[in-house]
């Protein structure tokens, strides 16, 4: 069963079109309007409702509503382990009334992994190539917050090595050469934290003007403002939080974080091509 039909060929360029509105939005603005997510949610829901009275099959509907809520489950979880913003995790959600293109729930299922499989590896790509394009505008930065993050860190590194060496030698002991692999990563894990913490102190910690600040954002550190600790949280300045600020200091520390959303096109597109390719996803 084909998953590129007519139906769903409207769902396929809602979801286009609304990911390229919030990468642009993303880009400008380091965030995602409610507004726009939500819209998107209501778009397709009635599109489903629409074409079920029309195809007199409620399943084309009950399967969008369905995806919403697996992927409301889904964004909640990226989001509450740090791993999505709350506007990453709400376009998830509101994509998740779309990636049900087929009847078969067994197919189903085969998309929402192959879509969150491509989403992940195309944005653990995007923010390596990110990353690197910001070392390469902050370099003299970033080579003296290298040097001082690894010697805050070289015990680290050295505890890993440790580890790295023990599980190479219980791999040879064993026979199971392919779990050398493992103390490999075991060994580039404490280099490769030392490698995202230097490229966030040098090159994503911003000292904006109050009247740039906006709600989300997230504060560097604790900000004292008048006789109130405002601290800093996974979720952001609030709104309450931000007019403080704004009254009250001319200029505060931002941290701001990779935009992620060309991700969710990454995985889009990745998936759309599997389909086109093999038929539907094998």
């Amino acid at each position: 069963m084909e998953i590129i039909n007519f139906e769903n060929l409207f769902l396929i360029v809602f979801g286009i079109i609304w990911i390229i509105g919030a990468i642009l939005q993303d880009m400008k603005r380091r965030e995602v309007d409610n507004l726009w997510n939500f819209s998107l949610i209501g778009f397709v829901l009635a599109y489903r409702i629409t074409v079920s009275i029309f195809l007199n099959d409620y399943w084309f509907a009950l399967n969008g509503l369905i995806g919403l809520i697996i992927f409301v489950l889904l964004g909640n979880l990226f989001y509450y382990a740090r791993l999505f913003a709350g506007g990453d995790a709400k376009l998830m959600i509101a994509l998740g009334a779309i990636l049900p293109l087929s009847y078969s729930w067994i197919i189903n299922i085969k998309i929402f992994g192959f879509f969150i499989l491509l989403f992940l590896l195309g944005g653990s790509i995007y923010a390596l190539v990110y990353a690197f394009c910001l070392i390469i505008i902050n370099r003299k930065n970033f080579k003296n917050e290298f040097g001082k993050q690894w010697n805050n860190y070289k015990k680290l590194f050295l505890i890993g090595l440790i580890f790295a060496l023990v599980w190479t030698l219980l791999a040879f002991f064993v026979s199971q050469t392919g779990f050398i692999l493992i103390g490999l990563v075991i060994l580039l894990f404490p280099v490769l934290y030392v490698f995202a913490k230097a490229v966030e102190e040098s090159c994503m910690i911003k000292q904006v003007s109050w009247n740039k600040v906006t709600e989300g954002d997230w504060l560097y550190k604790d900000v004292k403002v008048v006789n109130r600790l405002i601290k800093t949280n996974w979720e952001g300045v609030s709104k309450k939080e931000l007019e403080l600020i704004r009254k009250n200091r001319k200029k505060v520390l931002i941290k701001y974080g990779i935009p992620f959303t060309p991700s969710f096109l990454f995985g889009f597109v990745g998936l759309l091509f599997l389909a086109w390719k093999f038929g539907w996803l094998f």
